[in-house]
């Protein structure tokens, strides 16, 4: 499996419990702040940064989850606060600064698998609302035998066409 795929298939099955930490404590500190200034502030700047200075708690399952969350309240409580108040200084230095966002991961793997489904189902155009019909349609065109499938040569090789006939369309 390509490492792209791969990556975003596993960061579905672990979360950094710290996020929501700091997700907590910045929406806190903000209610502190002046209504003029907050419109200065990048929420996913700020949260980034105060990330990057404190430890990861991951998690791959609810209980852990909880733990996770409750470990980070109590050993790192202070730190969250601390980091979360240094990236709101830091952020409010420069309120001029343009970024471009990052896309959603969710986003970018959910266009990989529209593509891929198109270039499966032989269909350019399809959209996701589009998916289920087109499935059930090629399902049932497989089971009456009118259309052919062949196995790509690599099936974890993106963007290799799998060979789509439909007899019908000869």
């Amino acid at each position: 499996m390509p490492l792209d795929k791969m990556q975003l298939e596993q960061s579905q099955n672990y979360r950094n419990a710290m996020e929501s930490l700091v997700a907590v404590e910045v929406e806190m500190q903000l209610r502190r702040l002046p209504p003029k200034l907050k419109e200065y502030i990048c929420l996913t700047e700020v949260i980034a940064y105060a990330l990057n200075r404190l430890p990861p708690l991951y998690a791959t399952c609810e209980k852990g989850w909880k733990q996770q969350q409750v470990r980070g309240r109590q050993e790192y409580g202070n730190q969250v606060t601390a980091a979360v108040r240094q990236a709101l200084a830091a952020i409010q230095r420069d309120p001029l600064r343009v970024s471009t966002p990052l896309r959603h991961q969710k986003d970018s793997s959910a266009e990989f698998a529209l593509q891929e489904l198109k270039n499966i189902l032989g269909q350019d155009q399809l959209t996701w609302d589009e998916i289920p019909d087109a499935i059930e349609q090629a399902l049932i065109k497989t089971a009456r035998g009118e259309i052919e499938w062949q196995r790509r040569p690599n099936p974890d090789e993106p963007f290799v066409e799998w060979k789509y006939e439909d007899q019908f369309l000869k």
